[in-house]
């Protein structure tokens, strides 16, 4: 077993070398700032079509925008503790880009733009994949995983790996959201100390400010919903099968996805194209109902909503929702009734049906029996290099209990200690059983009875809502900002008091719902949605970054392309 120090290796984000002096004149840090006669969007509000078009102009390079966001990310990092590492790779990847495009050659439209990856999301390179423990420092994969490698194909530089709450918000019952031991405490950005969300906080926030153009998420039950919401952006978790898993470190092989977390629907839109499609690492994938998935860019139509049917299941809004949630929710559905849709309101899922949603267990025993098995499985084993030698759920506890930094037992492993006491995993009759009460209470009695039985072509719900039935059968949402909670709001801290959870200009969600594989209709839903009211540009966060792309374009080389 190698030896470790709970110190983070040179590629992390306190080693980065190799970018360009980016802290030049102060005239330059102000938005639409010319600079030889060229105008420089903030990087907080550009979107995928105005990179495009700044790349393919010669306006700035791709060298240029990974060092642009590469010196963001440092400036803020030290506050909010969003990335664990930035690639070192990065700039001879743009470099080669650059030079593809230079020749006439682009492998489609995110070519050499920077992405950001959450840190369960594994590559062959040489940053780590540890999703957030130190037991997995220094092991290597044998090749990307599937999304990752869709990305590279696509032209993608993949700028890092953003922080997490420890193993996807999946080890303890009293640690944090937005917390790990290889990456520490992510905040939010739109307070201080703003509870970011979890379990994809790193992305959540290095989206919201513009750290790369947009960054990829991964959710079992509400990992790119919940901190999409909390941070203001789109956030969209594909049907379970639509993007591939494959070398991702798993929770469960039924509900675990891959998505994009965006701050606009078309951005969002880009990267599930470049990431969707099948992946014969994943069988999952394999079940997709088409050769290639369905043009999800062409989906966005301001018109959407028009003559479409959209429900509201009330007996899914319980407690917990604030006033100025559910304020804006009422006026979010006058918003779709004018867009043409219509409102077909208070129908709810069976009394069986909520009362398993909110009390029942067969949750719980499905995501912890499929992690018991798929940890080892689909990831342990794949292992090329695995310094600790962990090689299942047992020997990933003994390490976290044993090693200081993972801050046992002040953060306990009572997720693990109840998946290992189950006594099965999930091959067994009882994961079966339970398993099949999920489809049940989310499908035939719940989410899926309802788009049937009144003929609705989607469900509509405060995202605070969104996430819970879906997960258990693998459908997707797709989330748009809705709101943020009025200057005036008390500040509500979590249990530990370390993070706001609820407070000033804190932002909140609206969700589409719909069945599997209606990505492209959701999409097109969200659309319509935020471009008749576009709340994303209504608050700014208390922190942004004050670096832009004219503190990183080359003067000399500016002019000699006018």
């Amino acid at each position: 077993m190698a030896e470790l120090t709970g110190k983070r290796p040179s590629t992390a984000i306190d080693g980065a070398t190799g970018l360009a002096d980016v802290t030049g004149p102060s005239q330059y840090l102000f938005p639409n700032q010319t600079d030889v006669g060229v105008s420089y969007l903030r990087l907080i509000d550009a979107t995928t079509e105005e990179l495009v078009k700044g790349l393919e102009r010669g306006l700035f390079t791709s060298v240029d925008l990974v060092n642009a966001y590469s010196a963001r990310t440092l400036e803020v990092n030290s506050t909010l503790n969003v990335v664990t590492e930035l690639n070192p790779d990065a700039l001879s990847i743009a470099v080669q880009l650059d030079a593809e495009r230079a020749s006439g050659t682009t492998r489609g439209p995110l070519h050499g733009i920077p992405i950001l990856i959450k840190g369960n999301i594994g590559t062959a390179d040489k940053m780590s994949t540890t999703a957030g423990s130190f037991a997995l420092l220094g092991a290597t994969l044998p090749q990307d995983s599937g999304v990752a490698a869709k990305l590279r194909a696509a032209g993608v530089v993949i700028l890092g790996k953003t922080n997490l709450s420890q193993w996807a918000n999946f080890r303890s019952n009293n640690s944090t959201n937005g917390w790990s031991a290889y990456g520490g405490q992510t905040f939010g950005a739109y307070y201080p100390q703003q509870d970011p969300s979890g379990s994809s906080s790193g992305s959540g926030v290095a989206s919201s400010l513009g750290l790369a153009l947009a960054t990829l998420g991964t959710e079992t039950s509400g990992s790119i919903l919940s901190p999409s919401q909390a941070n203001n952006l789109v956030g969209i978790k594909p049907t379970v099968g639509l993007t591939s898993r494959a070398l991702v470190i798993p929770i469960s092989e039924r509900q675990d996805t891959v998505g994009p977390m965006t701050r606009t629907v078309r951005d969002a839109a880009y990267l599930l194209q470049a990431i969707a499609g099948k992946d014969s690492n994943d069988n999952y994938t394999l079940a997709q109902p088409f050769e290639s998935p369905p043009d999800y860019v062409g989906a966005l139509n301001f018109s959407s909503l028009r003559g479409k049917r959209i429900g509201i299941p009330r007996n899914i809004i319980t407690g917990g929702a604030g006033g100025p949630v559910l304020a804006a929710f009422e006026s979010a559905i006058q918003t779709v009734r004018r867009a043409g849709a219509t409102i077909v309101d208070n129908i709810n899922i069976t009394a069986y049906a909520l009362d398993q949603y909110l009390n029942g267990n067969t949750s719980s025993i499905v995501l912890e029996a499929d992690f018991v098995s798929n940890l080892p499985e689909k990831y342990l084993s794949k292992l090329v290099t695995n310094p600790q030698d962990v090689r299942n759920l047992v020997d990933v506890r003994n390490f976290t209990q044993r090693f200081p930094p993972e801050e046992y037992p002040d953060r306990d492993t009572g997720v693990w200690d109840e998946a290992l006491a189950l006594g099965f995993n999930n091959s067994g009759p009882q994961f079966w059983a339970a398993y099949q009460t999920n489809l049940e209470v989310a499908g035939r009695q719940g989410i899926l009875g309802l788009l049937t039985n009144y003929s609705l072509d989607a469900l509509m719900l405060p995202t605070d809502f969104s996430a819970g039935l879906p997960a258990r059968i693998g459908t997707p949402v797709v989330t748009v900002p809705l709101g943020f909670y009025p200057a005036n709001t008390t500040v509500v801290r979590n249990r530990r008091g370390t993070l706001v959870r609820r407070g000033p200009n804190i932002p909140f969600g609206l969700s589409f719902l719909g069945p599997a594989w209606s990505e492209a209709s959701l999409i097109g839903y969200a659309y319509a949605f935020e471009q008749r009211t576009m709340v994303r540009n209504q608050v700014q966060p208390y922190l942004v970054p004050t670096i832009e792309l004219a503190n990183t374009v080359s003067t000399t080389i500016a002019r000699s392309r006018f």
